[in-house]
């Protein structure tokens, strides 16, 4: 059925192909014609409070001043020139404060316009490292179940094998190694004997610190990150943390694997970098990384350079952003989200088909038995005013670390009356 809404959304519903969905039945989508804040604006007149920030990417809240000031000041001065062989402000001045903020001497930026391209790049980056290192043969990563990392063939090859989105494509992908988190001495053993059979196969270990979050906003310990780190090291593997999700403050630190005081090899970032405001990502290595490429012999270079790779735009929109994780109280926010997520939906704990709740920084969890009507909960949601998408068995909260104390309860107050309501 063709929509009834703005003209732009009757004649462009023939054309665009939505994400993850089945167009013969996709839903039609919500027109939005404005945001701020924490509220996305419909056009006809509701407003809704989001609850996921834009997949998680809107940390400061939408259109906040600093960081549209800061993309207008650039779009008027250089909106874009190529990274190869030329150099503008905004990306240099953004990779010395990233490698100033990050943990260790992960100090060697490479930018990218997207989450998978970084994690795509990190892979590369690992392999090669081992080529130029004269190590053959190392051309396979060790992931995790639960794990996502991207929607691309190298990122899909290290999700969740058993995940069904990426399911079908099996014959396509490069095989590579998946195994369980190792949560306890057990999976320690098991994942120590794995790599002591597979260690000349393999590149690097890949993981989500502290969540995974596509794969169903699962939790680990940091332990397991000192875990990892120490059999990175035993079998001398990279460690790679792809805190696409994680990173800027989500977990209730400014980087997740700091709660592990831990130092990845190789560490990605996406979302939360402009905050959510235009694309970016960035692939950091370690000093010891980038050493592995420096050399007279240019087949040691890393050959990968995305066409608006340090886009002008999207490094002064994360410049701003860093501005702002400075000069306002971003992680005293997310403490003050947690406490009252783990306050208010812990009552949810109590209806009927609810599995677990769960918190960590601004990520609230409700896990259910299962969701049998999704798109008609997805509707309940809307007509409650607020903005949630749950997926698989969860329903889950990643907001706007400047959410106000009020709107946050009128999401959660959502949450619980809707699935109260069975």
């Amino acid at each position: 059925m063709p929509p009834e809404g703005p003209a732009w959304l009757d004649q462009g519903w023939l054309h665009v192909w939505l994400p993850y969905a089945q167009m013969k039945h996709a839903a039609v989508p919500l027109p939005v014609v404005a945001t701020e804040g924490v509220r996305i604006r419909l056009a006809d007149g509701r407003e809704l409070i989001d609850g996921i920030a834009s997949w998680w990417t809107a940390c400061h809240g939408y259109n906040h001043p600093h960081i549209r000031q800061a993309v207008e000041r650039q779009l008027a001065a250089l909106p874009h020139v190529m990274f190869g062989g030329l150099a503008h402000e905004q990306p240099y001045r953004l990779a010395a404060r990233l490698a100033a903020l990050l943990p260790g001497d992960l100090d060697r930026v490479f930018f990218t316009e997207s989450g998978s391209v970084a994690v795509e790049v990190a892979i590369k980056m690992a392999v090669q490292y081992g080529l130029n290192r004269g190590l053959r043969g190392r051309s396979k990563v060790l992931a995790f179940r639960g794990g996502y990392h991207g929607d691309t063939i190298a990122t899909m090859a290290v999700c969740d094998p058993e995940e069904g989105m990426h399911s079908h494509f099996g014959g396509l992908l490069p095989e590579n190694v998946i195994a369980d988190l190792p949560r306890d001495a057990a999976g320690l053993a098991a994942l120590d004997a794995l790599l002591q059979r597979r260690g000349p196969e393999i590149a690097a270990i890949l993981v989500e610190p502290l969540v995974q979050g596509a794969g169903g906003m699962l939790f680990h310990e940091p332990e397991v990150l000192r875990r990892l780190r120490d059999l990175a090291e035993r079998h001398d593997v990279l460690l790679i943390f792809d805190e696409i999700f994680t990173g800027f403050g989500r977990t209730g630190s400014m980087f997740a694997c700091q709660q592990a005081g831990v130092v990845p090899d190789i560490l990605t970032l996406s979302k939360g970098l402009t905050g959510g405001t235009l694309p970016l990502a960035a692939t950091v290595a370690s000093a010891s990384v980038f050493e592995g490429f420096w050399s007279d012999d240019p087949g040691h270079a890393l050959m990968h350079g995305p066409t608006y790779m340090g886009t002008a735009l999207g490094c002064a929109a994360a410049n701003a952003t860093l501005d702002l994780f400075e000069t306002e109280p971003r992680l005293q926010q997310v403490a003050a989200i947690e406490a009252q997520l783990k306050r208010e939906l812990e009552p949810c704990r109590t209806l009927p088909g609810v599995r677990d709740v769960r918190v960590l920084g601004a990520i609230g969890v409700v896990e259910l038995e299962a969701i049998r009507d999704l798109a008609a909960l997805k509707r309940r949601f809307v007509a409650a005013g607020v903005w949630v998408r749950p997926f698989r068995n969860i329903v889950y909260l990643t907001p706007a670390f400047t959410i106000a104390l009020d709107e946050l309860s009128v999401l959660t107050g959502a949450i619980a009356t809707v699935l109260g309501e069975g």
